[in-house]
Parts: structure tokens; sequence; C-alpha cells
């Protein structure tokens, strides 16, 4: 049921941030953070009777930190997504997604079986080979993103060429682990809170994103150019929200996190055939890598 669960949450997690990258290129990034994450707040509020859960107040300040760290994950995820090839971000921020967590997992004793410890192995493999051959063939040199400006300004504009490609990759790399934090933290809300957390998360981001917006430190302007994708990415999240936290009632950490982790396969997939973005041999071979290393988790 774990494997199950985790593996529902990642194909929602790939579709969400694939709808939030297309999003971001037609409206700021804060925005489609904003407005995404009001939409899967509310989806949570009417989810909570169906998924059950007591409310704790150790369980909504969990949440709201865990909330907190993934609304920053999430901004420079989508933003990474704006001005970089999806099929390069995405795995990045996977790779690291899943190390963190595992990491925490076998810190605080989880011991996996044989099979699964394998399937870890090949996951964090899996990832890795379907963003490697992308990065060396200069993807982040596409015309997808909707970027003027030739280099890094005062403006905050970011143009094409080795900044863009290198600040895409930093972004990756701090959303990759705001996620591992994120999916680490959520664990440590206590059995029995069911999606309590989740409340609590979108509450904290929310709140702070409409905060910043009234103060126009960020943009909080619903994102017009963009809305159906936005409103989309925000149901995708949420339930893929869901379905992690639900998987980990049932499993362990370390497995969980990381068979969620493979949701930058549907990103990719997705990207390849919506936004024809260039799909290599080694990308392909990491895809079919990943799907061993879900059955050898599962198993």
């Amino acid at each position: 049921m774990a494997s199950l669960l985790a593996l529902s949450a990642a194909m929602a997690y790939g579709a969400g941030d694939f709808l939030g990258g297309v999003a971001s290129r037609r409206a700021p990034t804060t925005a489609v953070v904003l407005w995404s994450h009001v939409v899967g707040l509310l989806l949570m509020l009417v989810a909570v009777p169906v998924v059950g859960g007591e409310l704790t107040a150790r369980g909504l300040l969990v949440g709201a930190g865990a909330g907190l760290v993934g609304a920053l994950g999430v901004t420079l995820f989508y933003q990474g997504l704006s001005i970089g090839s999806m099929s390069v971000v995405a795995p990045i921020a996977g790779l690291l997604s899943a190390a963190v967590p595992v990491a925490a997992g076998l810190g605080i004793g989880e011991r996996p079986g044989r099979a699964a410890l394998g399937g870890i192995a090949l996951a964090l493999v899996a990832i890795t080979l379907v963003s490697r051959e992308a990065t060396e063939a200069g993807a982040f040199d596409d015309d997808s993103a909707e970027i003027d400006s030739a280099e890094i300004d005062s403006d905050g504009q970011v143009g094409k060429g080795p900044d863009r490609r290198l600040l895409a990759l930093g972004l990756a790399a701090g959303a990759g682990i705001a996620f591992g934090l994120f999916f680490a933290a959520l664990n440590g809300a206590g059995d029995g809170s069911g999606i309590w957390p989740l409340v609590g998360a979108r509450t904290a981001s929310v709140t702070l994103f409409t905060i910043l917006g009234l103060a126009r430190i960020t943009q909080a302007a619903p994102p017009r150019a963009a809305v159906g994708a936005a409103v989309g990415a925000g149901a995708l999240d949420a339930a893929a929200n869901v379905f992690y936290v639900l998987a980990l009632s049932h499993g362990l950490l370390s497995v969980v996190s990381v068979l969620t982790a493979l949701y930058p396969a549907g990103t990719v997939l997705l990207a390849r055939y919506g936004l024809d973005e260039h799909m290599s041999t080694v990308q392909r071979t990491g895809l079919a890598v990943a799907g061993v290393s879900a059955v050898l988790i599962a198993v």
C-alpha cells in the first residue's frame, strides 16, 4: 500500500510541476505559487473530513514549518523551470529531494530490506541519469523560456547562456534540498494526525505570500495569463501531498520518500511530449532504471 501511494504521489507531483513550470513561463512565479497554494488549501480542507485524523497543535506547527520550507522550494523550483529545461531542472531537484529524507530515515534507525536498499540506490542512479546527458548537451540553451534580457541585471532579469544555465542549476539544487526537508519534516508530525499537517503547511505558505504580496515585495495578483495551469498545479500538488502523507502512515520514510522523488520522470515525459524538449538515450535509460527501482522497493 505504501509503495502504491508513494508512486501515486510521484505521478501527481510530476504532472503538477510540469503545469507549475508552464504557468511560471507566463506569469510571475510568486503569484503562481500563491494561487496554486490557495487552491491546494481549499482542497485539503474539503478532504480533511474524508481522510480523518486528529487535530493537534504539534501537527499544525510541524506542518507550518514544513510548509514555509516547502514554499521556498516550490518558488525556487518554478523559477528554475521557467528559465531552464524541465528535463534537467526536475531531475536535479528530484535527486536532492530523495537524498535528504533517505539520510534522515536511516539516521533515525530505519532499516529497509536488501531489495528496498537496492531499489533506493537504483532510484538515485536513475534520477542522475535522467539529468546527466541533457546538461552536457546544453539543454538550457532552448528558447522556450520567455526571457529577453541578455544577462542577469539589477531588475532580476535572466539572460540566455552560461549565466542562465548556472542560475537554473542553482535554483534546482536549492529546491531539491528544500523539498527533501519538507518530506522529512512531515514524518515528524506524529501518527494519527492525518492531513492536518498539510493544512498547517498550506495555511503558512498562503499567509506568507499574501503578506509579501500586500507589502509589494512579491507579486500576488492572480496569474491571469496562466490561471488554468496554476489551478491544475495546485490541485495536483495537493493530491500528491495527501498521497505522500498517507504513504508515510503505511511505510518507512526512507522508502516512501525515494519512491515519491521519482516525480521527475513524469515531468520529463510531459516536457518531452508537451513542450517538445529533447530526451537523450541516457535519459531514456534513466526512466527504465527508475521503473526497475520502483519494483524492487515495492517488493
